[in-house]
């Protein structure tokens, strides 16, 4: 029988329809095109990059040459603009503001690598810590109030370019979808007194039915209400409401725990297109208790269709207790 499970922080209903039941085999994978005969982010192709903004690399080299490790560059078709005032304005019942606002590209390695997977775990680590580092520092423009941290794998989940990458976006205001979150974690709190996602990993280590791996900083699970197949959520032990904030020692677990969830999804779905988000607290909210940042990865098997737009519902063919089990038993 089909089954429709809520999901606990935004109040989504999504319907588990076990009679569709798939297995990872089962999805047509996206085909490897056939590899570009150029490539901007190739160590080497620098000056093809607006200038960097910062970088990992040997000493004695100077930016924009070779020498580096990872490299952040303005996106070249920014979607929102560093300079300028914001101009808020009304137009009747309507807003309008400038599109103020940065759109970075993090370069996670001079190679041609596909995914952050082709990296070993202290690369991993130092792409991570770049986020942490580039998010801190525009947190410090009081015209910019969210930074979006996410990654495309795929041309179905949005890559242009092959060549692994991250993206970050800082917006002049906080998007529905964190305010939502937060919205609905402060009504669990209020009621409850506790972290919804505290609890959330509590009841996940105690059943592990969801549970892919975890080490004891961060757990990787398949979501009780997962929205698409194979989807994962990564979240810290300790309650921390801002990406920002992540410690060292964190970064160090984090970056194994992350590299390890990716392969295993790599493993199950080879070629799989997915995207990964970093989910967070706006800058301008310091030590939310009912908060708590996390990773959402989601490969993009299914399509979003009529039925989910005009209802909000979605509709997964794996139980999420059934991916857990496969991504666990997947070898290393």
């Amino acid at each position: 029988m089909p089954e429709l499970r809520r999901d606990p922080i935004l109040s989504r209903w999504v319907i588990i329809a076990t009679e569709r039941a798939k297995r990872p085999s089962d999805f047509k994978q996206e085909e490897a095109g056939a590899p570009s005969a150029f490539c901007p982010f190739c160590e080497g192709n620098e000056g093809k990059t607006p200038p960097e903004i910062m970088a990992c690399r040997e000493e004695g080299t100077a930016p924009d040459t070779p020498g580096w490790r990872v490299r952040v560059v303005p996106n070249k078709f920014p979607a929102l603009g560093i300079d300028g005032n914001l101009e808020k304005r009304g137009i009747g019942v309507y807003d309008r503001m400038r599109g103020v606002g940065a759109h970075e590209v993090i370069i996670e390695t001079p190679k041609h690598e596909r995914s952050l997977t082709g990296l070993d775990v202290g690369r991993v680590r130092e792409v991570l810590a770049v986020y942490r580092d580039r998010m801190r520092d525009l947190k410090k423009d009081d015209r910019l109030h969210y930074g979006m941290l996410f990654k495309n794998v795929g041309v179905a989940a949005g890559a242009s370019l092959e060549h692994t990458h991250s993206q970050l976006i800082v917006t002049p205001v906080v998007p529905r979808t964190p305010m939502q979150e937060m919205a609905g974690c402060k009504s669990f709190y209020d009621y409850r007194g506790r972290c919804l996602f505290c609890d959330m990993i509590y009841q996940e280590m105690d059943t592990e039915q969801r549970v892919v791996v975890s080490n004891d900083a961060f757990v990787a699970f398949a979501p009780y209400a997962s929205r698409f197949p194979f989807e994962m959520w990564i979240v810290g032990k300790r309650h921390e409401s801002h990406f920002e904030d992540i410690r060292d020692d964190e970064i160090d677990a984090l970056s194994a725990l992350l590299r390890e969830a990716l392969v295993r999804l790599e493993r199950a779905l080879p070629g799989a297109p997915y995207n990964y988000i970093v989910h967070t607290a706006p800058f301008n909210m310091s030590g939310i208790k009912h908060y708590h940042w996390h990773i959402e990865i989601i490969p993009r098997l299914t399509k979003v269709a009529g039925f989910e737009w005009g209802t909000g519902f979605y509709i997964n063919p794996v139980p999420p207790e059934s991916a857990a089990e496969f991504l666990r038993e997947v070898e290393l």
